[in-house]
């Protein structure tokens, strides 16, 4: 099947006693039993497939790992809490036989970068930050830091950069060290890092595989290689993801090929038209011919498809002039999240980047002026003029 066709067909439909239920029921059972103590034994050690506890396992979340698991291309999925609880569990599985120590992009999700240099340092695992768009300076810092695990974004947040996924799974794999990627800004239909050598995959599926604003939740998409150890932590710690919101990820997904057809069409034209617009100074989009990244965009991303969130600089705005512009805002939604049907635009100094010093920022690119957009379903019409009305064209 193609993507489209496997978002709404794949884990549905699995026979229950003489009928098939549609869509996947939302089972809330805490345990479940069996004809004999046989068979539960069996279901217990591995050895026959069947629910057995909710920490272990939940038909509902099965369904939803089954279909992520096929749209990324992995060996086993697993839905987790949230995304930073998906991230956790990733690093981990990659760091209990290996070195303590990390190699990660120097431009992440704020909580990520938040994660490894507070929980996981009191942890005494070190991480060396590096620009990973530059393949040779990643190359250095993995042949000299000799790290347990490499932490990367497909399309960073908030700035957009692409980096050379492709070049630093061999780099990664030649150095016996798991790449985990967050892939949330990508998904699946623009890019499925295992199939260019990546060790895990992780999304916030909060984000787009959800897709309404209505459930929070994580994915983690693993290759064979640590998929024994993934599923040990998952059922020692139980990070689990609850079945109702499995069930609504699973349902926010059966429309993620359409949702995400008109967000990114509608993001290249946000993006062209807030770039003549006289009070932007910059545009970070990477459809953007001049984006820094062009050459990996154009080999790794499909033909027209860019994703749907474009961050913008207004020009020589202060802190309370970005906010008076958010303020003017009509429909699009003033939120902290992403992905969503409706358009959102957010502050990462205030909210996704809070937590960092305000020195780490700078350092990263993200100033006082900086927003950034997540372009949703609606008209474009509408979108651009609430931002032409929000920007005092």
């Amino acid at each position: 099947m193609k993507f489209e066709s496997k978002t709404v067909h794949v884990g549905d439909r699995k026979k229950a006693g003489n009928y098939i239920p549609v869509t996947v029921p939302i089972y809330t059972a805490a345990s479940y039993a069996y004809d004999s103590m046989e068979q539960l034994d069996r279901v217990f050690g591995r050895e026959e497939a069947g629910p057995s506890y909710a920490r272990y396992d939940n038909p509902t979340v099965s369904a939803l790992e089954e279909l992520v698991n096929e749209l990324e291309g992995g060996h086993a999925t697993f839905a987790c809490s949230s995304g930073m609880m998906a991230l956790h569990i990733a690093v981990m599985a990659a760091l209990v036989d290996r070195p303590k120590r990390i190699v990660a992009g120097n431009v992440l999700y704020g909580a990520t970068t938040l994660m490894l240099s507070t929980i996981f340092s009191a942890l005494g695992m070190e991480t060396e930050y590096v620009d990973m768009c530059d393949a040779a300076a990643v190359e250095a810092a993995i042949k000299e830091t000799k790290p347990g695990a490499v932490v990367m974004e497909t399309i960073t947040n908030p700035l957009l950069r692409v980096a050379p996924l492709d070049k630093i799974a061999e780099i990664a794999r030649a150095a016996n060290a798991p790449l985990i990627v967050d892939n949330t800004f990508a998904t699946p239909m623009l890019l499925r890092p295992l199939e260019l050598g990546a060790s895990m995959v992780v999304h916030s599926a909060t984000k787009f595989l959800a897709g309404h604003g209505d459930s929070l939740g994580g994915v983690i998409v693993s290759d064979a290689a640590n998929f024994e150890t993934l599923m040990t932590l998952r059922r020692t710690l139980g990070p689990n993801l609850g079945p109702f919101e499995a069930y609504l990820t699973m349902r926010g997904i059966k429309t993620l090929a359409l949702r995400m057809e008109k967000q990114c069409a509608n993001a290249c034209k946000l993006a062209s038209w807030l770039a003549t617009h006289p009070r932007v100074g910059r545009v970070h989009f990477p459809g953007n011919p001049a984006h820094p990244d062009a050459a990996n965009v154009a080999r790794l991303l499909p033909k027209g498809y860019f994703g749907s969130m474009v961050a913008i600089e207004l020009k020589d705005a202060t802190r309370e002039q970005v906010f008076a512009f958010m303020d003017r805002l009509k429909m699009i939604v003033r939120a902290t999240s992403l992905g969503d049907v409706h358009s959102m635009i957010l502050h990462p100094a205030m909210s996704s980047h809070r937590d960092l010093a305000p020195k780490h920022r700078a350092r990263m690119g993200i100033g006082d002026n900086l927003v950034r957009i997540s372009t949703g379903i609606e008209a474009i019409e509408d979108i651009l003029a609430d931002l032409d009305h929000a920007l005092g064209g």
